[in-house]
C-alpha cells in the first residue's frame, strides 16, 4: 500500500501545479496537521482513496469549517486495509488554543485512547502534529515534543510513527528520519511517499533494547 503523507506546507506540486498521476497509485493520505482545509478539501476531491487527518496547533478553523470529506483521526483508530492507524493531533501549550495541550494534558489524551487500542491490540502506525521529546524536536517551547509519546511507542511497538510540526527549513533541528527500538520515525514535512507491505509489519527486524537509533544501528543521544 502506497501512502502519502502531508504535513505544515502546502506542496505546490500536489496544489499549483497538480497532475493527475502524481495521485493515480496513492491508496490512502494522511495530515499530521498544520494545513489549510481547502488544500486536504482538494486532495479528497481529487485523490480517489480516503483522506485523514489530525490537527496542528495553527489549524483554529477546523472547528468551524473542518476538511470537507477528510475523517479526523484525532484520538481515535482508523483501520485501513488492515493497517491500524493511531492519530493524536496538538502541539506542546505555549499560547493556548484549540490544539495546544501541557504533558500531562497529553497523557490524559492517550489515556482517553488507550481503549481504543485495546480493542484493535494496538497499532501499526502513530500519526501526531508533534514529534517525541529529544527526537528531532526544537528546543524553544512551542517547538518541544511530548515525552510522554515514547512509553506509547515502546509499549506498542508501532511498525511507523510519523509527525509534521518541525519544518525542513529549521536547519539542524529538522530530522527527515530516525528511530525508537523497531520503530521508524519520519517527518513529513510537506509531503512523504511511505510503501507499506503488510507482511513487513509482521516480520520487521527488532533491535535489542528500546534505545533511540539512527536507522543505520548508531545510538541518537536523547535531550535531557
Amino acid at each position: 500500500m502506497k501512502i502519502l503523507f502531508v504535513s505544515d506546507v502546502e506542496s505546490k506540486a500536489l496544489w499549483d501545479h497538480y497532475l493527475p498521476e502524481r495521485l493515480a497509485d496513492v491508496d490512502l493520505i494522511v495530515s499530521c496537521g498544520d494545513l489549510a482545509a481547502s488544500y486536504l478539501s482538494f486532495l479528497a476531491t481529487m485523490a480517489h482513496c480516503p483522506v485523514l487527518y489530525v490537527p496542528g496547533n495553527h489549524d483554529k478553523t477546523y472547528g468551524i469549517r473542518p476538511p470537507e470529506g477528510c475523517v479526523n483521526i484525532d484520538r481515535t483508530i482508523y483501520t485501513h486495509h488492515g493497517i491500524r492507524i493511531l492519530g493524536l493531533g496538538g502541539s506542546m501549550r505555549y499560547l493556548g488554543g484549540p490544539h495546544q495541550y501541557t504533558e500531562n494534558q497529553m497523557k490524559l489524551r492517550i489515556l482517553a485512547a488507550t481503549p481504543r487500542i485495546k480493542r484493535a491490540r494496538g497499532f501499526d502506525i502513530l500519526v501526531t502534529h508533534s514529534p517525541i521529546r529529544g527526537i528531532g524536536d526544537g528546543e524553544d517551547l512551542p517547538h518541544r515534543g511530548f515525552s510522554c509519546l515514547q512509553p506509547l511507542i515502546e509499549r506498542y511497538r508501532p511498525a511507523y510513527h510519523v509527525h509534521g510540526h518541525v519544518h525542513e527549513g529549521y536547519g539542524k533541528e529538522f530530522m527527515r528520519e530516525a528511530s525508537l527500538g523497531t520503530t521508524r520515525i519520519i517527518n513529513a514535512c510537506e509531503k512523504y511517499y511511505l510503501e507499506v507491505d503488510e507482511e513487513a509489519l509482521e516480520d520487521r527486524t527488532r533491535l535489542a533494547g528500546n534505545k533511540c537509533r539512527w536507522r543505520d544501528g548508531s545510538e541518537l543521544k536523547q535531550k535531557d
